[in-house]
């Protein structure tokens, strides 16, 4: 009998047990993440790899949120953060081929697959500790680079591993395009964040624009225009440089990362059609305005 993962007569993706590759499923299912397109188009081994490090990030990225009220606000912080370090030390017994559950198993078998690296992971978990050791807010460039860096180009080095190209150039679509990602989603999420007493925006630009580093007060100022429009600047030029290292890169590894470029790069453009002096205001993009900002990453 034929089911979606294979027959009696045929391995399992990643060799993983149908079960555990369930259950991993499920977690990237009941995210409603926006990259599914980008995972459908692999083959089934890739996609269950994308799956299983899609996954990671949602369960860490749930506790530095704080995923249950018991784990939330700021006399919880050391809470959110040692279970951040439970999982340091869980991605570490992984890598000496000790396993615990269905997720831990698909991530070896991943880990193993595609010679993923720990470091990642670590930074990954590293960028969420950031988000748990109490909101950001104003950080300086620098700081915001290695934000950037940790929670979405981290995820990239993995993502271009699993897509089937690991070279120096691939690395560099994982570094811009995990720039562009994360700088649209700021961008995106201004208000909500301030709501909850975020703001990613950097101190420096809002010096430039006389907009106050307080988060509430910060999407009322005059200046935040001009703030939204330097970092959307910055993410139309991360976008282009990414997609120029593709080029270079293995051309079929390439076509998810352009698709997930493109649905962002759709959302940078719903934004700048909305315009910056109304980010209370959401900025929804139609099926057809996502496949047009498809149809540019992969015309770029």
């Amino acid at each position: 009998m034929t089911d979606i993962y294979g027959t009696q007569d045929e391995p399992t993706p990643l060799g993983c047990d149908p079960v555990d590759l369930a259950r991993v499923e499920a977690i990237v299912k009941q995210a409603g993440t926006s990259f599914a397109a980008g995972m459908r188009i692999l083959p089934p081994y890739r996609r269950y790899g994308m799956y299983a490090i899609y996954a990671f990030c949602r369960v860490v990225d749930d506790i530095a949120d704080g995923d249950s009220p018991a784990l939330r606000g700021a006399e919880h912080t050391k809470d959110r953060l040692a279970r951040l370090q439970e999982w340091r030390e869980r991605i570490a017994r992984l890598y000496d081929d000790k396993t615990e559950d269905a997720l831990d198993r698909v991530l070896h078998a991943s880990i193993r697959f595609f010679s993923l690296h720990q470091k990642d992971f670590d930074a990954v978990i590293d960028g969420m500790a950031m988000d748990a050791d109490g909101p950001i807010v104003a950080p300086d460039e620098e700081t915001l680079d290695l934000y950037c860096d940790r929670v979405a180009s981290a995820v990239g080095r993995m993502s271009v591993h699993v897509f089937g190209d690991s070279s120096e150039h691939a690395g560099r679509v994982a570094y811009h395009l995990g720039r562009a990602l994360q700088l649209t989603n700021i961008l995106r999420d201004v208000a909500e964040d301030a709501r909850i007493g975020r703001l990613y925006l950097p101190k420096e630009l809002l010096a430039r624009f006389d907009v106050p580093a307080d988060p509430q007060k910060a999407v009322a100022a005059p200046g935040l225009a001009g703030v939204m429009r330097v970092l959307a600047a910055r993410a139309r030029d991360h976008f282009r440089q990414a997609f120029k290292d593709m080029k270079k890169c293995d051309r079929k590894a390439m076509m998810p990362a352009r698709m997930m470029g493109g649905c962002y790069l759709a959302i940078l453009n719903a934004l700048e059609r909305r315009g910056w002096d109304h980010v209370r205001t959401e900025a929804p993009v139609s099926p057809i305005r996502k496949a047009v900002g498809v149809l540019q990453a992969f015309a770029a």
